[in-house]
């Protein structure tokens, strides 16, 4: 299956006169509707005491929040090369749109939506209700964490901002619900559980997102930014991604959400405009199993270091990455870099957990890096690093490995 959302891009050729369809990841499209679809309007009963809610139905909830959900509508400008100019050059855009939701956060205009429903937008508008859409700004952006902000003015506007709830308290089996702008139809209403807590996705730039929310509530393409909603209406997620079974593009019923207490840590930052970049070191890293056995390594846990890119935090502490090919059941890997064992103290047991740790840090935090380094005479010694963190690119360097 394919882990994605697409944007179903209605483009033309500027100047040209060709109107073409294209189908990219990570997006939403359509016009406005007026269709409101609801399911399922049996009361909610969470399984987390601390989520009890006042025997609310997904009607009582879709009431107070819809209002709260708006349609976000983003004009892009895409350059390519033109296709009937035979000796090159010659460069064609193609206009078009992109949709999705958006979250009202407070009172002033702040909206919060995914980034990549904003992604390489020239103008982006938001639809409060039917007949009032205004031009919004996009304020901040974490592409690796595929948020966005967005301002619009909110004279004679009525905004109703919604509660922002505590994603860290969901468990599976918890019932929840997604209003969104799925096909184009507006504030749509659809229910489900909780499925997996945890899970991993990966934003636009190909960064890791963590500790993702998995919902089997239908969500679709135009639910992207929308949020995911607990028993009592409190935002939990934002809706991102979706499985697709074969080419049909459609939910299978597993979607994800990016959880909103990652949202809410960056919020005020996002608000303040510009990028919000995470920690960085600058390695790629294999975790090692027993996958690589055949290696013989001297740890049967840890992360091995395949390469080190040039300027980063990585390269300026020493860290060393391999320079020998090595068979594995899985293939080619490179051998006689360093092996992560420890990040001020705590045990890295996989690239995922170097990847986790440096995530929760601070561009500029300084942290204590334990090594495994081959010394040349057949055995490794332990060597500790100190490392000051850099901030992440604008895209993962090779996507082929977990980022650090």
């Amino acid at each position: 299956m394919k882990r994605t959302f697409f944007i179903p891009f209605i483009a033309a050729l500027i100047g040209g006169g060709v109107v073409v369809a294209v189908i990219a990841a990570f997006g939403d499209l359509g016009t406005s509707q007026k269709t409101v679809t609801t399911v399922q309007a049996a009361p909610l009963a969470p399984s987390n005491a601390s989520q009890q809610s006042p025997g609310l139905t997904p009607h009582d909830i879709y009431v107070r929040d819809a209002p709260g959900v708006v349609f976000v509508t983003s004009t892009i400008v895409q350059k390519t090369e033109s296709p009937f100019n035979l000796f090159g050059g010659g460069e064609t855009q193609r206009r078009g749109q992109a949709t999705g939701s958006g979250i009202v956060i407070d009172s002033s205009g702040t909206i919060l939506t995914n980034w990549h429903v904003v992604e390489n937008a020239v103008k982006v508008t938001v639809s409060i209700e039917k007949g009032k859409a205004v031009d919004a700004q996009v304020v901040g952006k974490d592409p690796s964490n595929d948020l966005a902000v967005l301002r619009i003015p909110n004279d004679g506007l009525t905004l109703h901002p919604l509660t922002l709830g505590n994603s860290s308290t969901a468990q599976v089996g918890d019932p929840v619900l997604a209003i969104g702008n799925p096909f184009d139809l507006e504030r749509t209403l659809t229910t489900g559980v909780i499925s997996a807590l945890q899970r991993q996705i990966t934003a636009p730039n190909g960064f890791t997102i963590d500790n993702v929310l998995q919902t089997d509530a239908p969500i679709n393409p135009g639910n992207s930014g929308g949020p995911l909603l607990d028993a009592a209406g409190r935002v939990i997620g934002i809706n991102s991604q979706i499985e697709t079974g074969g080419s049909s593009g459609g939910s299978v019923g597993i979607g994800f959400a990016v959880p909103i207490n990652t949202a809410k840590n960056e919020i005020s930052q996002l608000e303040k405009g510009g990028t919000v970049r995470g920690a960085y070191l600058g390695l790629t890293s294999l975790t090692i199993d027993g996958s690589l056995s055949a290696l013989n390594l001297p740890v049967k846990q840890g992360a091995l270091v395949q390469n080190v890119q040039k300027g980063t935090a990585a390269e300026k502490a020493g860290i060393r990455g391999g320079n020998i090919n090595g068979s594995t059941e899985n293939g080619q890997v490179a051998v006689g870099g360093d092996i992560v064992v420890s990040i001020d103290g705590k045990a890295v047991t996989s690239s995922e957990d170097l990847a986790n740790d440096i995530a929760a840090k601070k561009p500029g935090n300084t942290v204590s890096i334990g090594l495994l380094r081959a010394n040349g005479k057949g055995g490794y010694e332990h060597k500790t690093v100190s490392v000051t963190l850099g901030s992440r690119p604008n895209s993962v360097p090779n996507a082929n490995t977990p980022e650090g």
